[in-house]
């Protein structure tokens, strides 16, 4: 909201609904101390050439779970014809015009995707995007463009295709459920044995995270648009790897793992999206948690209790899973360093104690 405000657009926010208003959007310069608050920010690079003919945008921050670099980014950028230099921390893009070109990604990236799609919707003629992320967000975000009306072919398979035009129209549009917040409330439901039901999910969105939970035992009802689970008295242990969508998402590595550290048996955790998405282990470990880290692999050997302690969440899904683990720990469980948590869940603490958790939040003295 605020850098979307820092580059002129009208932005107002009332209970669940936002608008936006981008018809004043006259400022190409998106500063360090907005970016490095949340690593989407780079979003705005792509809509910003595409629009403005020239953006500056800094490198961006967010959460420490790996490099992340945007090379893919810059170079699909460069592809539709931009001019990129990077300097003093920032990416430097200008263009006369963007014109459509055939792009390929080394790896799918959700990001990138996104990035290049806005920008081609507005390049002159066709643009065909290769080896791009699959998630149900790229299919969310195609189909609002065409409604604003885009030409966008393919989203949610590996090709996407897009026809440029000259402008975009206004809309108005439903955000679709979140399936990583889902996903972390389905877990917590099968870790503690709990019953609990979640509405107006997606669960097509969700069939690994259902799957991976089916094999620990849990039991997963599917009715429309809502999912129950029922938490079994013994969690089995299970595998898992994280991978592109429709593959297990690595945005529920932390709080599987959580799950697995009270399972029957050894399980084996590996991660291939971030080369650094285990730094929530030591926090578990302080818990009580017994799990070894090699290379991507951690190897969590079940344990019957884990016990509160006060911890440091480093990202936000490690808050959530810290939050998790304090919510079948022996005693009390404090999560500091939590203001990564709201970017990805709302009242998360309501939520919980909604479900009968003791839980609250507090300010740090």
């Amino acid at each position: 909201q605020q850098l979307l405000a820092h580059l002129g657009a009208s932005v107002e926010c009332h209970q669940n609904r936002v608008t936006i208003d981008a018809s004043g959007l006259n400022n190409s310069v998106a500063p360090y101390d907005l970016v490095r608050k949340m690593r989407a920010s780079i979003l705005v690079l792509g809509p910003l050439v595409a629009r403005l003919g020239k953006a500056r945008v800094s490198l961006p921050g967010g959460c420490a779970i790996g490099a992340r670099p945007i090379n893919l980014h810059l170079k699909g950028i460069e592809a539709l014809g931009a001019s990129i230099e990077l300097k003093y921390g920032y990416v430097e893009a200008s263009a006369k015009k963007l014109i459509g070109a055939d792009i390929y990604f080394d790896i799918p990236t959700v990001g990138g995707t996104e990035n290049l799609m806005m920008a081609a919707v507005l390049a002159e003629g066709k643009t065909v995007l290769r080896n791009v992320a699959r998630e149900p967000e790229i299919i969310a975000l195609a189909d609002t463009l065409n409604l604003m009306g885009a030409i966008i072919h393919g989203a949610g398979t590996s090709v996407i295709t897009i026809i440029g035009v000259k402008s975009l129209n206004p809309v108005s549009v439903s955000i679709i459920p979140d399936r990583i917040e889902a996903g972390t409330f389905l877990v917590a439901g099968a870790l503690t044995g709990g019953d609990v039901t979640i509405l107006q999910c997606e669960p097509d969105h969700m069939r690994a995270i259902i799957n991976k939970l089916e094999q620990t035992g849990a039991l997963i009802d599917i009715n429309g648009k809502s999912l129950r689970v029922r938490g079994d008295d013994v969690v089995k242990s299970a595998d898992a790897k994280t991978l592109p969508y429709p593959g297990f998402p690595t945005d529920m590595q932390a709080q599987f793992m959580v799950l697995m550290s009270i399972a029957d048996r050894v399980s084996l955790i590996s991660e291939n999206i971030f080369e650094n998405r285990f730094i929530h282990v030591s926090e578990l470990h302080r818990m009580g948690a017994d799990i070894e880290v090699s290379g991507n692999t951690a190897m969590v050997k079940g344990v019957k209790t884990l016990y509160g302690a006060p911890v440091m969440a480093t990202d936000l899904r490690a808050s959530a899973s810290l939050i998790l683990a304090g919510l079948i720990a022996k005693g009390e469980t404090v999560v500091n360093r939590v203001y990564h948590l709201d970017r990805g869940y709302e009242a998360i603490e309501n939520k919980f104690a909604a479900l009968n958790a003791r839980i609250k939040r507090v300010k740090d003295s």
